[in-house]
């Protein structure tokens, strides 16, 4: 209950008001202001919360007695989450107005005009208007409109039309107790899929996502439904709830409520969302402060994160049990004996007695490595997950040394079936960061970027499951070379442990890769693995970030970038577990910004390097391959004047034959060598000349910022730049070819669409002396991230030329300012990197002078700088 010092001042306020709109609104605004600042005085959410609903109580009583006849056969009634007491601050305020059918046309006139008033005095209302008889029609059409009415309240109005409605839509007239629950469990699995089944992403729903309040309410609604509780704490009297298990949801429940509450003030508006930029206003409003280590953000997230992770646990234990009471309470118990500590009952593990923990620790490791031995196993009992954390406090340092707990621990990961939901359960139940104490930092962790879109612990299980995918002969087709490869690892839990090491010392401060190597050098050799596989596990956590960046950031058609990753690598062994580690990594970042293309460079780099441990190459096999590509090339160009190609091929550069695959040589000379002088610029754009993405070819005579306007054109069609390669001839001849996506990264499969995309660019290529204004809307989530434009210049000597390194925030028609600021500086661009990771987009352009010249000269690269500067600020 509120203060008196906060309420009787209010309603002195509501007494005078009378139907008067503005002093009404008055009232409300005078609620708000004294709910908030009680509320920064540490008042307890719970009086903010139902002190607001009972303050509108008083609202809409004052107002029924005003338009209403005391005997105008109607009753307000309050639904839903109002009908429960609660009421945040832009919540709406769900009524029900009850009529008698008789005298339902009299009612509706007065009802009206009581909506209208609460309409003009701005409260946000959701109302209904029915009869008894309706109320039970629509519940019994709709499992919606029940739960509504469970929670309803009379405010005002006739007593005995309330009493009607409730035994007209109570569980002996509609949805009895099983029903109701089966139809509210699919009902929450349905909604738990639209958030991946992971409460831990990057902007999670407070209210629908897995561990919110929806799930806290979800155990209320059935345990209403079926014990007629109204309230948490007599499933505690009733034995269901144990009072840590109670404590732990109220503890939840407010947090999640104080966050709600702040979001609605900050927002102004009924928003569940943390949003980006909200979650950095909600850290300061909770007074979280950035350290070394961690933002405020995201210390405020990962304390949001473990609450609902706790919540998740909770509502899985309580529908187990209303499972069994209600679903299976008439059904006969099947029991399956596993030995003299466990057994299953209707397809969950469960223990004997609940002295099993204390008795014999090792039982909380053992039970997880028997639900990999039994895949019939559906779970663990709700009464043995509540013993499992009960008795987590048991992992101790005595227990970690046990031998047979790390051999407990290697047979659970060394399992072909059933490791990553295995490991998941332990995460989720304690088990895995009571086992592996490092692991408990990564415990709902999330990082402040768009890259990384799951917290660490989740991403990490992630990881692991794409993993497994890959030993599943069903799936081989998704990633064929992956399954492969898989299928000739001897160890696979070295990948395992891998994984589970690779991010554990994120959030630590220093370098995770080198942190977590070490983690994982020692956690291995305390579980006796040989020496071979403990270098090889760390090796990989030290390692797990290279390969991406190598073939992502870097031309790995070059043949030193190859020989420099060989170097690294050592062995086809090694190559084989980073290829698969990395590509189960990239996948588990941000699935949504996984693309064919990607798949496309990693497969490139592996193969490439694996030939050259195979076959180490010297600088004069570098020149065989590209005399034999151009012989291949050849044969494709059969129908083309030798002579003719001889004399164009010699207008290119080395870096051209040495970037473009044979087919895309052919391609660029037909294209050229069957076009008169006066047809440029040509434009063509094909699907199957490169796996991962589409192809636009744009040849045209070269001028000033082609390459800016071709850039802008394709970003303006909605398409993804992945690589833009760049050659002129000496004839002046423009090539330029790039790799693109559609935003969803599919390739452009339409004809319609190739031929819009085509015509675009031609026209716009004949028309524009300048790029034209990009004018596509700005994502709303990289508006809220400063990054800096960092400029880096090197020289590559073997290749003469001068590689330039942009860091700068993504945006639509980076590349178009790029170019822009090129051409004014009067160098080439022979070729493109795109990376972007989250809102940072790292590229890297190959340029050379006007003279095919690297640029080494300081004032030119100075101008340069300036020119990039001044175009992208």
């Amino acid at each position: 209950m509120l203060p008196a010092e906060i309420e009787l001042p209010l309603l002195k306020t509501l007494e005078s008001a009378g139907d008067h709109i503005g002093e009404l609104k008055s009232y409300i605004d005078a609620i708000n202001q004294a709910l908030l600042a009680a509320f920064k005085k540490g008042a307890s959410i719970d009086s903010v919360i139902t002190g607001r609903a009972h303050l509108v109580d008083k609202l809409l009583q004052s107002i029924w007695e005003q338009k209403c006849d005391p005997d105008c056969g109607a009753a307000l009634i309050a639904v839903g989450g109002y009908g429960r007491g609660e009421l945040h601050p832009s919540s709406d305020i769900d009524l029900l107005f009850l009529v008698e059918e008789s005298l339902q046309q009299e009612s509706e006139e007065q009802i009206s005009a009581i909506v209208t008033l609460l309409w003009d005095i701005g409260l946000n209302i959701g109302h209904s208007v029915r009869t008894p008889e309706m109320c039970a029609t629509e519940a019994e059409n709709d499992i919606t409109v029940t739960t509504t009415l469970m929670e309803s309240r009379l405010l005002a109005g006739s007593e005995s039309l309330y009493t009607e409605m409730q035994a007209a839509t109570g569980p002996d007239k509609v949805w009895p107790p099983d029903a109701f629950f089966q139809a509210k469990l699919e009902e929450q699995q349905r909604r738990h899929k639209k958030y991946d089944d992971t409460a831990h992403n990057l902007e999670p729903n407070i209210k629908g996502g897995p561990g919110g309040l929806r799930d806290i309410q979800m155990i209320q609604w059935v345990a209403r439904r079926k014990f007629g509780v109204t309230s948490l704490n007599e499933l505690v009297e009733r034995g269901i709830l144990t009072e840590a298990e109670f404590r732990s949801l109220e503890l939840g429940k407010k947090h999640l409520w104080r966050i709600r509450f702040m979001l609605h003030t900050i927002t102004e508006r009924e928003e569940d969302r943390l949003l980006f930029d909200l979650q950095q206003k909600l850290a300061a409003a909770f007074e979280h402060r950035d350290n070394e280590a961690n933002l405020a953000v995201e210390q405020f997230m990962q304390k949001y994160y473990r609450t609902i992770a706790r919540l998740q646990r909770l509502n899985e234990i309580l529908l187990q049990y209303f499972e069994e009471s209600i679903l299976n309470a008439d059904e006969k118990r099947e029991i399956t004996v596993l030995n003299r500590r466990f057994h299953i009952v209707n397809g969950y593990i469960g223990a004997v007695d609940s002295q099993i923990f204390s008795h014999r620790p090792l039982a909380l490791l053992e039970i997880f490595f028997l639900i990999t031995q039994n895949p019939m196993i559906r779970g663990i009992r709700a009464s043995t997950i509540r013993l499992i954390h009960e008795h987590l406090h048991l992992i101790d340092r005595r227990f970690r040394n046990d031998p047979k707990a790390k051999q407990l621990f290697l047979q659970i990961v060394r399992q072909s079936h059933g490791v990553y939901r295995v490991l998941r359960s332990m995460n989720r139940y304690g088990l895995l960061a009571a086992y592996i104490p490092a692991f408990t930092n990564i415990v709902g962790r999330m990082q402040y970027d768009l890259f990384h879109v799951y917290t660490v612990d989740t991403h990490t299980l992630f990881l692991i499951r794409n993993m497994r995918r890959l030993t599943v002969p069903e799936l081989s087709s998704e990633f064929p070379l992956a399954s492969e490869i898989m299928a000739s690892i001897d160890q696979q839990e070295t990948l395992i442990l891998a994984a589970l090491f690779h991010d554990i010392a994120k959030g630590r401060g220093g370098d995770h890769s080198e942190l977590g190597a070490v983690d994982a050098l020692h956690f291995c050799r305390a579980h006796n693995l040989s020496e071979q596989q403990v270098h090889l596990i760390s090796w990989l956590v030290k390692n797990h970030l290279v390969m991406s960046m190598t073939a992502q950031r870097k031309d790995i058609e070059d043949p030193d970038v190859i020989r420099n990753f060989a170097k690294l690598v050592m062995t086809p062994k090694h190559l084989k577990h980073l290829y698969l580690l990395t590509l189960c990594d990239m996948r588990a970042t941000n699935p949504k910004r996984w693309n064919g293309w990607k798949d496309t460079l990693l497969k490139q780099l592996y193969r490439h390097t694996l030939r050259e441990l195979n076959n180490p190459q010297s600088e004069a096999d570098d020149y065989s391959e590209l005399q034999k590509k151009q012989t291949q090339a050849r044969e494709e160009l059969a129908d083309q004047d030798q002579k003719a190609v001889t004399q164009l091929w010699m207008q290119f550069s080395t870096d051209y034959f040495q970037h473009h695959s044979v087919q895309e040589i052919a391609w660029h000379a037909d294209v050229i060598l069957s076009t008169p002088e006066h047809e440029y610029p040509q434009v063509r754009i094909q699907c199957e000349m490169k796996p991962g993405a589409s192809e636009i070819l744009i040849v045209d005579i070269d001028h000033d910022n082609l390459f800016a306007i071709i850039t802008s054109i394709i970003d303006q069609c909605a398409l993804n730049i992945v690589q833009a390669r760049c050659e002129t001839t000496d004839d002046n001849k423009a090539i330029n070819s790039f790799s693109v996506l559609e935003e969803d990264g599919s390739l452009i499969c339409d004809r319609h669409r190739e031929e819009e995309i085509r015509s675009r660019l031609i026209d716009d290529i004949k028309n524009l002396t300048e790029p034209p204004v990009n004018s596509r809307h700005v994502p709303r989530q990289l508006k809220h991230f400063e990054i800096p434009t960092t400029i880096e210049f090197s020289q590559d000597k073997t290749n003469m030329r001068t590689l330039l390194r942009l860091q700068t925030a993504d945006r639509h028609g980076l590349l178009s300012r790029v170019g822009l600021a090129l051409s004014q500086a009067e160098v080439r661009l022979l070729n493109v990197i795109i990376a972007t990771v989250g809102a940072m987009a790292e590229d890297t352009f190959f340029l050379v002078d006007r003279n095919d010249e690297p640029i080494t000269d300081p004032e030119h690269l100075e101008r340069i700088k300036s020119l990039l500067l001044e175009h992208l600020e």
